[in-house]
């Protein structure tokens, strides 16, 4: 063997590999070898072919790379037309259609092929002697641009067919699209770059598959299915579509795996129907579904109208990305205060339903998209997903418009408006106050982390506040027992429980007060952290922020947080009227706070307490400084024994952690009476 002819070998060895690597990968989805190692064989092919160019072939995996950029697309005249397709919208249209076919052949029944209608861009590929020589976009369907060089880049496309009874020179036809996930891919790519995104999956491969310079193209992750064939040698056509298709795949053309032969027309609704089900589970868009007729035969003899066959159809799923207009801009406050910008939009029917209104989320997503008063937008739904505006019309914006600001107050109470450090979402500061929080800020008032109201449940809350009786939580301390027996489903006794708890929750603590009122970011511990820290009510409300910076555990947002929660009156307000009403506790005045004699020990609870219940013997630990834990372990200091106390006591004994009674927490809880 001469050296020519072992580096030729060679050469036409990897290409074989390489194609064979590619099709595993691409459209088997089941790869064979590591990326690294596909790599280094197609380097070894580039050297190759650098260093013999005689070697290089159209069927080469190197000929993917699209390096050489093209100055403009040249006219390809197709030899056989690419005509378009028919529609139907409903199930009578089909009926109409399958009529249609069986009055003039004069049958009974037909049978069809059912092939998902990818959202993508039809092309037409021509092999010669296996050989991939000819990309073409579809044109107006008798003349289309050459992107051969783009179309070389598709891993999904072969650029040599295997096989037998292959043609000498024959046409596919089929659809460039992008997936799910590539055009997820691809946006945050563009996003994270700086570069504009692509409105949609069809624009983004139409765009891709006509760049003048093959190396974009290859960049993108275009995939291609093939559906059917134009120029084909009538004596090896099979009989049937559907057996084309076959063929196709074992020469290693990809179909789609949600083809099926069908055998009538009620088949044919079932499977559109099964179809429109999982649209949103295939990994690909897909806006209908075609059928046709499968026998070559019977195609010929229903024959054309003037742009479309009449042995085909595509049945159209409802539009799920339709233009309409912005008539407003309005602003939603949310249960949390969250101020959401909402499109009020001329009324549009997409995805099957009618959308009136789109959320554009935050400041951040409005500036992004520039969406204006009186735009053109497009909006998209998805099966079950929100609405959204995908884009704007810039060339339909009208003269004058302006971008839109969010506002500086809550529009439903008046409050300031602020955004925290890092956050991309504007809130109301107003909760006690805001009607639009009245719900939430007074459940979370009378759960039992807070003020502990029982009997106080939501469904109750929204009863007192949708019958007028409340509007802020000072006013549940004014409720009388013939305003609360007058609701539903509650009786004298239930109104009498209720405003028994309603007076005994005013005997609290600080921080449990805290946590109540329901400052943003503010939980249980930092409401304890405040409470430990600076002993009183007053002291928190004029403090500021450079101040609630050296109280431990409390950093910039969440200070900033409960400087702007005081300084709105409307809180204020609320607040001296729950103090009004008689809710109370006592201040850590600073002596007090600085004999935390048990600060830094480490409690757990354990049985049943007589004379304190769990959670205020947990309180006044926290408050002495202690922490209180839910299991023993050896960092543990001291364990509680209330009454039937459990394993927890065992695991104190194994582990020689000191046990106490009830009576010596009683003695321990007495400031002062027990050495640190």
């Amino acid at each position: 063997m001469t050296i020519s002819a072992k580096i030729a070998g060679q050469a036409a060895s990897l290409r074989k590999e390489l194609n064979l690597y590619n099709k595993q990968y691409y459209q088997l989805d089941s790869p064979l070898v590591s990326d690294a190692k596909y790599d280094q064989l197609l380097r070894e092919l580039q050297a190759l072919e650098a260093e013999h160019p005689e070697l290089e072939t159209l069927d080469s995996p190197t000929q993917r790379v699209g390096a050489t950029p093209i100055k403009a697309f040249e006219q390809v005249v197709h030899d056989v037309r690419m005509l378009s397709l028919a529609n139907a919208f409903s199930i009578d249209e089909m009926i109409a259609f399958d009529r249609r076919i069986r009055e003039k052949l004069d049958i009974d029944a037909v049978e069809y092929v059912a092939e998902p209608k990818l959202d993508g861009l039809a092309v037409s590929l021509i092999y010669e002697n296996s050989v991939l020589v000819q990309g073409a976009t579809r044109g107006d369907g008798q003349i289309g641009e050459n992107v051969t060089h783009n179309i070389r880049t598709i891993r999904d496309i072969p650029l040599k067919l295997e096989g037998t009874g292959i043609p000498d020179r024959f046409e596919v036809r089929g659809e460039v699209f992008i997936t799910r996930k590539g055009f997820k891919n691809l946006n945050d790519q563009a996003e994270k770059n700086g570069e504009k995104v692509f409105a949609n999956p069809r624009n983004a491969a139409a765009g891709s598959l006509r760049q003048l310079k093959a190396g974009i193209t290859a960049t993108r992750p275009l995939s291609f299915c093939c559906y059917g064939h134009g120029l084909f040698p009538p004596d090896v056509l099979p009989g049937k579509h559907s057996q084309l298709l076959k063929t196709f795949e074992r020469w290693g053309l990809p179909i789609s795996r949600e083809m099926k032969v069908i055998d009538d027309i009620s088949g044919c609704l079932d499977n559109y129907d099964n179809l429109e089900q999982r649209r949103d589970a295939l990994g690909y868009e897909i806006d209908g579904v075609v059928y046709k007729l499968n026998r070559f035969d019977l195609q010929a003899e229903m024959g054309f109208v003037a742009r479309a066959p009449r042995w085909a159809i595509a049945r159209k799923f409802p539009a799920q990305e339709e233009t309409t207009t912005v008539l407003a801009i309005d602003i939603q406050v949310g249960r949390t205060g969250a101020l959401t910008p909402v499109a009020r939009l001329t009324p549009v029917a997409v995805g099957g339903v009618t959308v009136t209104n789109v959320t554009l989320h935050n400041a951040d997503e409005i500036n992004k998209k520039d969406v204006r008063i009186g735009d053109t937008v497009f909006v998209r739904r998805a099966g079950d997903v929100i609405p959204e505006v995908v884009s704007v019309v810039l060339e339909k914006r009208p003269e004058g418009s302006t971008p839109f600001t969010m506002p500086e107050k809550c529009p439903v109470c008046g409050s300031a408006a602020i955004m925290a450090e890092g956050e991309a979402i504007l809130r109301c500061s107003g909760g006690l106050y805001c009607p639009a929080q009245r719900k939430e800020s007074i459940k979370h008032f009378a759960s039992r982390k807070a003020m502990d109201i029982d009997g106080l449940g939501d469904k109750l809350v929204e009863q007192l506040l949708d019958n007028g009786l409340i509007e802020t939580a000072a006013d549940l301390f004014d409720l009388t027992i013939e305003e609360i027996t007058a609701l539903d489903r509650m009786g004298k006794k239930s109104a009498e429980n209720l405003i028994e708890a309603l007076e005994k929750c005013k005997q609290t603590t600080l921080q449990r007060f805290l946590f109540a009122i329901g400052i943003r970011e503010v939980g249980e511990v930092t409401a304890k952290r405040l409470a430990q820290t600076l002993g009183s009510l007053q002291r928190i409300i004029g403090v500021n922020q450079e101040a609630l910076l050296e109280v431990p555990d409390i950093g910039p947002i969440v200070a900033n947080h409960i400087v702007a929660f005081f300084l709105q009156s409307h809180n204020q307000e609320v607040i001296d009227k729950l103090v009004q009403a008689g809710i109370r506790w006592d201040d850590l005045n600073a002596d007090s706070v600085e004999e935390q004699f048990l600060r830094g020990k480490v409690f757990v609870l354990t049985g049943t307490l007589k004379t304190l219940s769990r959670e205020q013997a947990k309180e006044r630990l926290q408050s002495l400084g202690a922490k209180v834990t839910t299991s023993v372990s050896g960092k543990t200091d001291i364990v509680v024994s209330g009454h039937d106390p459990g394993s927890k006591i065992r695991k104190a004994r194994e582990l020689n952690v000191e046990i106490i009674e009830e009576d010596g927490l009683l003695a321990l809880l007495i400031p002062g009476s027990v050495s640190p």
